[in-house]
């Protein structure tokens, strides 16, 4: 039996033991404290709690919350009633009921009468925040969450400012695989440097409830973002591929020659991760608790994709682009003073126009319908689009090496590429070793290497490789503009979190979009 799965048996089976004694001594029958599910139902009977407690027992995470409560009011039914017991059996229920249980002085009192003492405000307040926190825990991590957008990636879909609400539900909701954590929190405690708001104790494995549906080809899903299984330790980093961090500062090791990088990359990794280790800090994140992205899912399992001049093709067959698409182009005004009027008349803001060149020449993020509206008025001078083959060769574009055809590969001409389904086996040939290897290696544990012509998979010899799971490839709406499979390549079928449904809130900022205000016509809209 693994230790995860003794982690996850634990709590009941520490009921198993304790509940049948503590039944006898009450009065019930000992033998229902045996049998998973009927002993809480009779626990809570025996507490006069609602049989409705139960939901939150069913769930990880929730049910930590749920038991201490319960555990609370073991003691109290049992004479244990002062403040001091009370939080023995609420933070150490591992030793407190066995004591009860084995005790032979532990009478059974029945749950404490409240109803000719009134509540202290402080007892009040407290009960409900806890009842509250399991209630929101169990909505929060199983039907849905609110997410906001804090980067253009998706523009024009959804918006820096928006706050979505993401239907966990929808493809079934992740068991949490740590789930001793502080509720509310993501990965890292506000107000500290980072400091984890988890603990990785206690490890489950990967499981997925069942849901409404799968995900689709141009569904927005929210994801655990792939390259995050590390971060450097800075607020503003955390959020950033740490893989792309390492490699930029190997090059500058490499002193910026990507095939010096490539001869010698263990090195210069290595000189990377002890450099930002020393200045910053590294430290690994678990699955559940890498950073939330949101992108479009454009490739699904088993398909053959690429992009060839900014067509998605799938399959060797060319798919109708989502609705909205942005591309970036350069745009030369006639008069400067004209951005103002282009600004409102295609509602843009400091987001859309990324940057100013010379001579009144300006980076603008546009719909083609946009651009070709802009192309056609007397204000513009000339109008092209950004040329993306600058990402050639750089070591940008996953898998993040110049070897065989990947070199010629950038944001509009990529691929083609295979993404895998559970059950499938390829041939490990030394382009799928290059295209896979991350795959294999960190989203599926196993350990691949080159030696000497020969494939080597767990230390042994292998010429074809089965995956585990599925993959899909993300990306953004704002093609030029986006962090996406492109630069990190597979979203594993155990890194999704669910389906963006609706936008609940949106507000600009003047810091990111030079302009301030709600967005009204944006609030419960459906996210296409």
């Amino acid at each position: 039996m693994s230790l995860s799965l003794i982690a996850l048996l634990a709590l009941p089976l520490f009921h198993m033991v304790t509940l049948p004694r503590l039944f006898s001594r009450a009065g019930l029958t000992s033998w229902h404290g045996y049998i998973p599910g009927l002993n809480y139902w009779v626990l809570l009977g025996m507490l006069k709690r609602p049989k409705v407690w139960m939901l939150p027992l069913l769930f990880p995470g929730p049910n930590l919350l749920m038991a201490t409560i319960l555990h609370v009011e073991i003691g109290i039914a049992f004479g244990k009633r002062s403040t001091p017991l009370q939080w023995l059996f609420g933070a150490l229920p591992w030793g407190a009921l066995p004591w009860l249980a084995f005790a032979d002085d532990a009478a059974f009192l029945g749950p404490r009468d409240w109803t000719n003492v009134k509540k202290t405000w402080r007892r009040e307040w407290s009960e409900a925040i806890l009842w509250a926190t399991v209630v929101a825990s169990l909505i929060r991590g199983y039907v849905f969450e609110a997410f906001q957008i804090p980067t253009a990636s998706m523009e024009d879909s959804m918006l820096v400012g928006d706050y979505l609400v993401v239907s966990k539900m929808s493809y079934g909701a992740k068991l949490p695989e740590t789930p001793l954590s502080l509720p509310f929190v993501h990965n890292a405690i506000p107000k500290t440097a980072l400091k984890n708001s988890y603990l990785e104790w206690v490890k489950l494995p990967y499981q997925r409830l069942p849901g409404f549906g799968s995900v689709d080809r141009y569904d927005a899903v929210v994801f655990n973002f792939p390259n995050g299984d590390s971060i450097v330790v800075d607020a503003y980093l955390a959020g950033h591929d740490y893989h792309a961090l390492i490699r930029q500062r190997a090059m500058g090791f490499a002193g910026g020659d990507p095939v010096a990088y490539e001869a010698d990359r263990g090195r210069f990794n290595d000189m990377a991760r002890k450099d930002w280790r020393r200045t910053h800090g590294i430290k690994p994140r678990p699955v559940d608790k890498k950073e939330h992205y949101v992108k479009r899912c454009v490739g699904l399992p088993g398909e053959d994709l690429a992009i060839v001049d900014r067509k998605l093709i799938i399959d060797g067959q060319e798919v109708a682009s989502p609705p909205g698409l942005q591309f970036n182009y350069l745009v030369r005004l006639k008069r400067e003073a004209d951005l103002r009027i282009i600004r409102e008349r295609l509602g843009l803001t400091d987001i859309d126009i990324q940057g100013k060149g010379g001579g009144g020449t300006y980076f603008m993020a546009l719909r083609e319908d946009e651009a070709a509206l802009l192309e056609s008025q007397d204000m513009v001078a000339e109008i092209k689009l950004f040329d993306s083959t600058s990402r050639r060769g750089t070591l940008d574009m996953y898998p993040n090496t110049n070897k065989f055809d990947f070199a010629t590969w950038d944001l509009d001409n990529y691929g083609p590429i295979h993404l895998p389904e559970a059950g499938e086996t390829v041939d490990l040939t030394p382009r799928n070793v290059m295209l896979y290897k991350r795959v294999i290696t960190a989203y599926e544990g196993h350990t691949l290497e080159e030696r000497d012509g020969v494939v080597l998979l767990d230390g042994a010899p292998a010429s074809t490789y089965t995956f585990a799971q599925g993959y899909y490839w993300l990306m953004g709406d704002n093609r030029h503009s986006s962090a996406d499979s492109r630069y990190w390549g597979f979203v594993p079928e155990d890194h999704v979190v669910g389906k963006a449904s609706f936008t609940w809130f949106s507000k600009m900022n003047v810091e990111q979009h030079g302009e301030s205000g709600v967005r009204w016509d944006r609030m419960f809209k459906s996210v296409k």
